[in-house]
């Protein structure tokens, strides 16, 4: 079957239409021929109209720069064509959205306490008896003290022995400041061999002077020591104590603010104490580490119904550079040598454990 051509525009440029009969059906060939000129017409529209379209697939466009360029490298539309269409959808990369920062956990040791250090320190001490000790340091800036007592008794008191000398002196000069006088030089010589040389009859003379137990208990109520009872009669040495007290009674020596002991009077009893004879260099001065020396009094003694000791010392050494007031009273040591071991253990002890708390 031969297919129908269109006729040329110009009607000469056409081939010459086939001879012989016309097929069967020739009298709607015309309007076939015009449908689908037409169609074909629509088809032309619809393809130029899908390659101008922005939607192109961005491929077209590149290959159509190629080739207007002449090379296949691709030129600066070439370049812009690889973005994505206007039309295309792109997910967004988006960054996670600011977190809060977490804050750090610091891990702290809470602080333990000066007196629970220093029960440590003691307690990890082999020991016979009872021990308490008392420890403060002048240089830390901060008021705090420590004080342990290993007796079940928490309201346990010692017998002072010769430390009371240092106590003895101190209202002896609180008299003579209520009476705006002076130590005779009788009394000053007294006091000398008192505290340096621990000397126990001028420790009786001195005891005398000050009224005895009452004289002594109504100094010990100025200076603040309320936990400390005098010895009866010519008993100085029995007189009862606490550490803490003794810790009060140095203060009152070496701290100026709020002492009731003048400059003049805390000078002098804490010249004697930095003097005791090399015999009695024992105590809370093992306790120093500087070769800034030492000012303390020490006591010893002996209780006739049982054969133990009390050994007793308080003062103040330096130690790292701080100036420690310490004070260690201890009972039922088993010899003089033992007491005087335990006491400098224990003040080297507490000495650590306050300064390293």
């Amino acid at each position: 079957m031969t297919q129908e051509r269109p006729p040329s525009p110009d009607g000469g440029d056409g081939p010459p239409e086939p001879s012989g009969p016309r097929p069967h059906g020739a009298p709607w060939a015309r309007p076939l021929l015009v449908s689908v000129t037409a169609l074909a017409a629509i088809a032309v529209l619809t393809l130029a109209t899908l390659t101008q379209s922005p939607s192109a697939p961005a491929a077209s466009d590149a290959k159509a720069a190629g080739a207007a360029s002449g090379t296949g490298a691709p030129s600066p539309a070439t370049t812009s064509a690889a973005a994505p269409s206007p039309s295309a959808t792109t997910p967004a990369t988006t960054a996670p959205p600011p977190t809060a920062a977490t804050p750090t956990a610091t891990s702290t040791t809470p602080k333990r306490s000066a007196s629970a250090a220093v029960a440590d320190a003691i307690d990890a001490l082999p020991a016979a008896g009872d021990v308490a000790v008392a420890v403060t340091d002048l240089d830390d800036g901060v008021e705090v003290s420590a004080a342990f007592d290993s007796s079940d008794d928490r309201g346990n008191t010692y017998d002072t022995a010769s430390i009371v000398k240092v106590d003895i002196l101190a209202a002896l000069l609180l008299r003579a400041q209520h009476a705006d006088t002076h130590l005779t030089a009788n009394q000053r010589a007294l006091a000398t061999v008192m505290i340096e040389q621990s000397d126990n009859d001028a420790a009786t003379a001195l005891w005398d002077a000050i009224g005895g137990g009452p004289g002594l208990a109504e100094a010990n109520e100025t200076l603040g020591l309320d936990h400390t009872t005098p010895g009866s009669g010519e008993l100085w040495g029995l007189t009862q104590t606490t550490a803490g007290d003794q810790l009060t009674l140095l203060r009152a020596v070496f701290v100026g603010a709020d002492s009731p002991l003048s400059g003049a009077s805390r000078d002098y009893i804490a010249g004697l104490m930095g003097a005791v004879t090399a015999t009695q260099n024992w105590g809370v001065s093992a306790a120093g580490s500087d070769d800034a020396g030492y000012a303390l009094k020490n006591g010893w003694l002996q209780r006739t119904r049982t054969g133990l000791w009390d050994v007793n010392s308080i003062g103040r050494v330096v130690r790292d550079g701080h100036r420690l007031l310490i004070a260690v009273l201890s009972s039922g040591q088993g010899s003089e040598r033992a007491g005087i071991d335990l006491v400098e253990r224990a003040a080297t002890a507490a000495a650590d454990a306050f300064r390293s708390r």
